[in-house]
């Protein structure tokens, strides 16, 4: 038997022969009870890197290239780093983050990030790394060794995640190996209670269901806890966000992306609202506040022509944006209006 003892990894050295597995949650976490035992337990609520958004577990952050999800990673990094507000209007807690930009050199991190703080002070409690072992060669190893230095920690963000999945299994199935992959980084998130944020890719071909959307088989949303798709948009926004998970509500956020500063604000009210043009947004906002509207009150209470409020609600009608109830309009599941 060899007892020399394991000197762990730092996050930034080389792939490590053998690397010392990390302690199963299993063994430090109760995992079975009798039904009334678990019913009169007290669980304490799912703690979030981002309320609503983000919570601890494994986060699949998906969108298609280009589409800005390195800059919404690394913006919400540096906000949660240093507490205040991410996208402009979400209150977080701020705490350690380690964000691992995978595909970045140094000088673009520094660009990126003087960008979007825009004078303002850097975060200390931001760790940045270009390089990191794949997770099973060392890379779970290296993330958890940070978390021990950082026990306050609130995200870990991997950019992006194929860079650190590993090799499959010989003989695993297209699945199983996709599950097995997001299963690392669920391990590390369940054992330190924080949030891991994968950055990964959409396919090229566009669905009705965002998470058939995930690049990989459904593997990788199945074993996430959480899956949210960054997707372009029309209208007045940039891009819409569609979440789903086990402690997350599905909900789709219209966010509007500033080049200038390099940043993603959040915008107020439902995404159908950002997503369609400007007369669908205007009528669609005042039939939200006056369900039932006849087009003659919507022309009157928006301003709009008659006869461009008579058209464009017939058409939003058959688009299923609106439903026509007793000669005036409710926006689907709203006030009655069932779709």
């Amino acid at each position: 038997m060899n007892d020399t003892p394991y000197d762990p990894p730092h996050l930034y050295s080389a792939v490590p022969a053998e690397p010392r597995p990390l302690q199963p949650a299993q063994q430090r976490i109760r995992t079975a009870w009798t039904a009334d035992e678990l019913m009169a337990t007290e669980f304490p609520e799912p703690k979030w890197a981002v309320p609503g958004i983000i919570s601890e577990g494994v986060n699949l952050l998906a969108g298609p290239p280009k589409v800005g999800k390195s800059w919404l990673s690394l913006g919400l990094a540096l906000s949660v780093a240093a507490g205040g507000t991410a996208m402009d209007t979400i209150p977080v807690e701020g705490g350690p983050v380690l964000y691992l930009a995978l595909e970045d050199t140094p000088r673009r991190l520094k660009t990126r990030m003087g960008k979007i703080l825009s004078g303002t002070a850097a975060p200390s409690g931001l760790t940045l790394a270009t390089s990191c072992p794949p997770l099973p060669q060392g890379g779970n190893e290296a993330i958890a060794q940070w978390l021990d230095r950082n026990p306050e920690a609130r995200m870990v963000v991997i950019d992006v995640f194929a860079k650190m999945r590993g090799n499959s299994a010989p003989g695993a199935s297209a699945y199983d190996a996709d599950y097995a992959a997001v299963g690392h980084a669920k391990r590390i998130a369940d054992h330190y209670g924080v949030a891991m944020v994968l950055v990964h890719h959409v396919r090229k071909a566009a669905s009705d269901d965002f998470l058939a959307e995930v690049s990989g088989t459904n593997g990788l949303a199945g074993a996430a806890d959480a899956t949210l798709v960054l997707k372009r948009s029309r209208g007045q926004a940039d891009g819409v966000l569609h979440v789903t998970g086990r402690d997350v509500d599905e909900a789709e956020y219209a966010l509007r992306f500033y080049a200038e500063a390099g940043a993603w604000q959040l915008l107020e009210g439902p995404a159908a609202d950002h997503t369609i043009g400007d007369t669908r947004a205007t009528i669609l906002r005042f039939v939200r506040a006056n369900p039932g509207a006849r087009p003659k009150a919507i022309a009157e209470g928006t301003g709009l022509e008659s006869d461009l409020v008579r058209q464009t609600c017939s058409r939003m009608a058959k688009d299923v944006q609106l439903i026509r109830q007793d000669g005036g309009y409710v926006v689907p599941g709203v006030t009655g209006g069932d779709a």
